[in-house]
């Protein structure tokens, strides 16, 4: 009987050559009418915490402020129509990632997107690629309206290999026999964990790290297009929220 190989894909960097978190959220706020200069404050401000230090399941955290008081509903629909515009645009999925991925599909791999995003962006991801299963960061959403909490901690570092283990239970394999693909430091838990590991770019010290374990690589992907803005502006009916700053 052969055994379960599953693929677990990292997806901003890996899969996308931008972050889906940051590409949404200039597209969101464009589509409630704000001034681009809106998202700019709101991006420098999640840089400067990295900058300083803070961990980067912080700053995740931080991100989902962004959305406090949002329409669930709304932020859906935005994602969904801000994905169909950058596969229009083009440039977004990092092609040696993506025939990778179709080499597992190929083969019969279940494929599993492991992603600190959140499934409002990643769904339309999901659907279009074909993924099996997508774990991800959980906001809260109370009442059809986010919270600017989280259900969870983030899907980042040590959760993510949390993750490939209980989905390698789930169908019955061992980490040991799957494969993971990712892009950051972050993911060298994950990438660990599996029998085999590739690494999609990434920067002069995870590619040592990479050589030095016998992990495969695949080159980055060129630069991406500027983000595309929404057809028309929808009426700003609503806050996108505001990040706290103590």
């Amino acid at each position: 009987m052969r055994r379960t190989r599953i693929a677990f894909f990292d997806v901003d960097g890996t899969l996308t050559t931008d972050t889906t978190l940051f590409r949404f959220l200039r597209y969101y706020l464009d589509a409630l009418g704000h001034a681009p200069h809106v998202y700019e404050q709101r991006r420098q401000h999640l840089k400067a915490m990295t900058d300083i230090g803070v961990p980067r399941e912080e700053t995740n955290r931080a991100y989902f402020e962004n959305f406090k008081g949002s329409s669930a509903p709304t932020v859906t629909r935005l994602a969904r129509e801000w994905f169909a515009a950058e596969l229009r645009q083009g440039g977004f999925l990092n092609d040696h990632a993506l025939a990778a991925l179709r080499r597992h599909q190929a083969n019969g791999d279940p494929v599993v997107l492991v992603s600190g995003s959140f499934p409002a962006c990643l769904e339309p991801i999901a659907a279009h690629l074909g993924a099996d299963e997508t774990w991800c960061t959980p906001p809260e959403i109370t009442h059809g309206h986010y919270t600017g909490r989280l259900i969870r901690p983030p899907m980042i570092g040590e959760a993510k290999a949390e993750a490939v283990l209980m989905v390698a239970s789930a169908y019955r394999t061992t980490p040991s026999h799957c494969t993971a693909y990712g892009d950051h430091i972050s993911d060298v838990p994950m990438l660990s964990l599996t029998g085999s590991a590739t690494v999609v770019g990434g920067d002069k010290d995870l590619r040592d790290l990479a050589r030095s374990r016998s992990w495969q690589l695949l080159p980055g992907a060129p630069s991406t297009p500027a983000c595309p803005g929404p057809l028309t502006a929808a009426p700003r009916t609503e806050s996108p929220g505001r990040p706290q700053h103590n």
